[in-house]
């Protein structure tokens, strides 16, 4: 598997979008993979690692973010399962799942019907060693403003803390694991 073919597909290389996208990805692996081999204890697939965190936001172009340079009709929180499906057409349901599952700290059946969430009935949690730690990683970079500034631990707590106790909660566990 390629990642950067299979972006190429959806994404004009060098648009403002593909440029987006790969950096954010690419810094969101760097720091995944960092953490697996800081922890061979957890067994994680670094290969597979490597080339979900680079698939991980395939489904923004879908999505109305302007900001992003992506003028889709889909409200933004849905990327993730758009790029779910996306990629099991692609043959890779696996890596899909990341895309699925690496939003906030996973979103809950329980949340969507709470919060009234533009998302498919289910659990968006993830549930692997790999997509908790690309989940982990991915939190500590965005993909607006600058792009490159890594975010502090306690920076995450407070942008996640505006969801709930819960989901700081869940944070907090990973990072007593993948620090």
């Amino acid at each position: 598997m390629k990642p950067l073919e299979i972006i190429a597909k959806y994404y004009k290389p060098r648009s403002k979008a593909y440029q987006i996208l790969v950096s954010h990805s690419n810094l969101v692996m760097e720091k995944a993979l960092k953490i697996a081999q800081n922890h061979k204890e957890l067994l994680p697939d670094r290969k597979f690692i490597e080339e979900a965190s680079m698939l991980h936001d395939i489904g923004i172009f879908k999505t109305n973010a302007p900001d992003l340079y992506c003028f889709g009709e889909f409200p933004y929180l849905c990327h993730g399962y758009l790029g779910c499906e996306l990629l099991a057409a692609e043959g890779y349901p696996e890596h899909g799942l990341v895309c699925e599952r690496h939003t906030g700290v996973g979103i809950t059946t329980e949340e969507i019907i709470t919060y009234k969430l533009p998302l498919p009935l289910r659990d968006y949690m993830p549930v692997s060693v790999e997509e908790q730690i690309i989940c982990f990683a991915d939190k500590f970079y965005s993909k607006s403003g600058d792009l490159f500034h890594e975010k502090t631990v306690n920076d995450v707590r407070k942008s996640i803390l505006k969801y709930g106790n819960k989901n700081v909660a869940r944070f907090n566990e990973w990072c007593a694991i993948f620090l």
